[in-house]
């Protein structure tokens, strides 16, 4: 895993660059660049996971984590932005690793979009919340992560960043000409939607982030997952 860390993080910076500078030279393709990015997010991971020898029971957990992240968000898609589908994948990051955590997060958004609908801003969900785990994966060892006041602080900065980036699908696929004021027009109007993303992932990591990590340590040690 070790080897493969600086291609990863190397994919994501290569990535963030497109999401911050395609609107400064296209701005009407964005199925093209919903494209690249799912591309671009699961190239790292499917190199990675092709070195890797996982076990059935492995792929197993991975998958009933991200059906638990994906069916947690369905009860509260009334509450606009309220959920703790962004708790469970940075649990499971946190103790599965960076590529479980990604996959998580990817299929939490494909999964629940099943029920809650699919559009061009399903890619950059998947893209968005697998790269949460990503990264939760990769700091999963440092104080940040091993704290909870660490985490909730994490959790609250990557739900404001999960909004900017699914904003950035209206900005190239709605607005068709890149001008300054409208953009941060449609930023500032969904600051409290993206705020309160942030709260909720704050309130479900301190209360419950301890015990589901407890749980799951447990259960990786007693089954000998993810141990290479």
């Amino acid at each position: 895993m070790a080897r493969t860390k600086p291609f990863l993080i190397g994919i994501v910076l290569l990535i963030s660059v497109l999401l911050i500078g395609f609107p400064l030279w296209n701005t009407k393709h964005y199925m093209a660049l919903s494209l690249v990015i799912m591309i671009g997010s699961f190239l790292p991971f499917m190199i990675s996971f092709a070195r890797k020898k996982v076990m059935s029971r492995e792929l197993v957990v991975v998958a009933i984590l991200a059906a638990i992240a994906a069916v947690s968000r369905i009860p509260f898609a009334s509450i606009p932005s309220v959920q703790p589908t962004t708790f469970v994948i940075i649990t499971a990051a946190i103790v599965l690793g960076p590529q479980s955590g990604f996959v998580v997060g990817t299929l939490a958004a494909i999964v629940s979009n099943i029920f809650l609908g699919h559009g061009p801003w399903t890619p950059w969900q998947m893209y968005a919340w697998g790269m949460i785990g990503l990264t939760a994966g990769l700091l999963g060892k440092t104080w940040l992560m091993q704290n909870k006041l660490g985490r909730c602080i994490y959790g609250f900065v990557v739900g404001i960043a999960f909004g900017w980036i699914m904003n950035l699908w209206f900005v190239v696929g709605v607005i068709q000409e890149f001008n300054w004021p409208a953009i941060l027009l449609y930023y500032s109007s969904s600051f409290y939607f993206d705020l309160a993303h942030g709260i909720s992932n704050v309130f479900f990591l301190w209360l419950f982030s301890a015990g589901w990590i407890k749980i799951m340590q447990r259960f990786k040690v007693k089954y000998g997952l993810f141990t290479k």
